[in-house]
């Protein structure tokens, strides 16, 4: 303890030393900085199509920071990380594979079957943006178009009619006509619909395994016995030799078909 005084002690005196330092000459004559070279706001801009700097990068920054949101919500991250995630719950091995393992196979999924979308939107909206071909506006119509045909192909018109009804809107006349405000929360209620459904498929064979083993131990009278310590293995063998990775894998990136 009196040696982290001392330590205190020391440092206070330095910080004293340097506080009654006399302040040199060339520190009073040091340079100061001109407002006028600092100039902060919104210029503007010399062609109605275009907007100052300042205002695309807060533009840009808005975009970036709501990135996780868009990644997880409007592609298909959500349907593949639930059905995982119940994949992990029906297997009963708690922690394995751990959640980041989960996440990142979900990403890398996710990027593989956006492809098509991504490349359309590199395409149609941001390198002709980028070439000063296209207003900002067009850009962001061009940009959002494969994004509502890909949501729309996987939506149920179910869903689309309650959030119509619950917004109030004019029914639309088509798909094409559906606002996006509507159909970003139909698309949601719609993947979830379908990774329970998927996963509710999943649980049914092991859910056997586990009402069989629970048999078998109750009539032997092992009654303190967990039955999740015996069918875990059994399950982890059926999924195994059945190549469930694969299985599972394939049908929910086919499903997006």
């Amino acid at each position: 303890m009196t040696r982290h005084l001392t330590y205190l002690a020391s440092a206070a005196l330095v910080f004293v030393a340097f506080a009654c330092i006399p302040e040199p000459a060339c520190w009073a004559a040091a340079p100061q900085i001109n407002p006028s070279f600092i100039n902060i706001g919104l210029d503007k801009a010399g062609d109605t199509g275009q907007v100052s700097v300042v205002l695309q990068i807060f533009l840009l920054l808005t975009v970036l920071s709501l990135a996780p949101a868009i990644l997880i919500t409007l592609t298909s991250f959500t349907r593949i990380v639930v059905v995982l995630s119940l994949l992990r719950r029906a297997l009963g091995t708690m922690q394995s594979p751990p959640n980041q393992i989960i996440i990142g196979l979900s990403l890398f999924l996710t990027m593989f079957i956006m492809m098509p979308v991504w490349t359309e939107v590199n395409k149609n909206a941001l390198q002709p943006y980028m070439d000063k071909q296209i207003s900002n506006e067009e850009a962001l119509k061009a940009a959002v178009a494969p994004l509502r045909k890909f949501m729309i192909k996987q939506t149920r018109e179910k869903d689309i009619a309650l959030f119509v009804d619950m917004a109030g809107v004019k029914r639309p006349r088509n798909v094409e006509d559906v606002p996006t405000t509507v159909l970003i929360p139909s698309f949601i209620i719609s993947e979830l619909k379908t990774a329970f459904q998927i996963g509710m498929l999943l649980y049914v064979p092991f859910l056997v395994i586990d009402m069989v083993v629970a048999s078998v131990l109750l009539s032997m009278g092992m009654m303190m016995l967990p039955p999740i310590t015996v069918s875990l293995p059994f399950k982890l063998m059926l999924f195994v030799l059945a190549d469930g990775w694969y299985l599972i894998v394939g049908s929910v990136v086919k499903s997006f078909g």
